[in-house]
């Protein structure tokens, strides 16, 4: 069988693949991401989740690489806050509405390539002042596309989500499965 790499130095996309319960290494990509906040969030994310798998293919390219990326979008793109204050703007413009939660994964070996993406609904509770203050405080909202991880402390803020929940944590882990079968030997 054939290495799998997942470009990712995500914790939350590493547990998700483990359940596959296939041998994979971690490498993350060194993509770059870049685009702008009013781009079509479809065509942004499944670019970044291609840039980095396919810059992982090239250091590995007998592998299957996965690589996979996550956005947030209310009136525009939201990626991850790089500060205290973008936070708070990025969790109250979500307060009280509802957004989409995009992921794409593109999968790569020597005989083909998969790109496909998942959108989903989440829909917040109308957030406080007090609320937004206390998680804007933690580390949980920094390394997360929207401001909040609804694995962890953003999970409070969800009032209904319509889709694959395991999408909006960064992996849509079952059709992934679906997909990686292609790609594996039977």
């Amino acid at each position: 069988m054939k290495d799998i790499i997942l470009a990712s130095a995500s914790p939350r996309r590493k547990e998700l693949l483990s359940y596959l319960n296939l041998p994979f290494t971690i490498y993350p990509s060194p993509f770059e991401e870049t685009f702008s906040p009013s781009d079509d969030p479809c065509t942004v994310v499944t670019k970044l989740a291609k840039g980095k798998a396919v810059e992982v293919a090239k250091q590995f390219p007998q592998s299957i690489v996965i690589g996979s990326d996550t956005i947030v979008a209310g009136s525009k793109i939201l990626g991850k806050p790089k500060n205290e204050e973008e936070a708070v703007s990025m969790l109250k413009e979500l307060s009280g509405s509802t957004h989409s939660v995009w992921t794409a994964v593109s999968i790569i070996s020597p005989e083909r390539i998969k790109t496909f993406a998942e959108q989903v609904e989440v829909t917040f509770w109308p957030l406080s002042e007090e609320e937004i203050q206390a998680y804007v405080k933690t580390s949980d909202p920094y390394d997360k596309a929207g401001g909040y991880g609804i694995q962890s402390g953003g999970s409070l803020f969800v009032k209904q989500i319509v889709g694959d929940y395991y999408a909006v944590m960064g992996l849509p882990i079952s059709r992934l499965n679906r997909e990686l079968r292609d790609f594996l030997p039977d």
